[in-house]
């Protein structure tokens, strides 16, 4: 993935309603969800859902899929993977060794 391509996607996540719909469809991966299905779930009217859909769409998030008179949306698991990977990939210098979580203090 490059610069761009990393940038387009996380500016389509940067919204509360289109990361619940990007994260329901990992869910649901591979079988994705029809608009209407989408909409139910997370209570959204169509034409929201739509503007928020077509956004996903463009950061390459999501792949459409007709299927007769309906859409299938689904999350594209590559773009997704793609994304983390470009994120991490010079995590600690290169050395994945050095990669494990930090531990965590008690606040107690």
């Amino acid at each position: 993935m490059d610069t761009n391509s990393a940038l387009e996607a996380l500016a389509a996540l940067a919204q509360p309603h289109r990361l619940a719909i990007h994260r329901w469809l990992v869910e649901r991966a591979p079988d994705g969800a029809f608009a209407g299905e989408i909409a139910e779930h997370l209570d959204m009217p169509a034409t929201t859902l739509s503007f928020h859909l077509k956004a996903l769409q463009q950061g390459g998030l999501i792949v459409p899929e007709p299927q007769g008179r309906f859409i299938r949306y689904r999350a594209d698991l590559d773009a997704v993977q793609g994304l983390v990977a470009y994120l991490t990939e010079n995590c600690c210098g290169g050395d994945a060794s050095r990669c494990a979580p930090a531990p965590r203090k008690n606040c107690a």
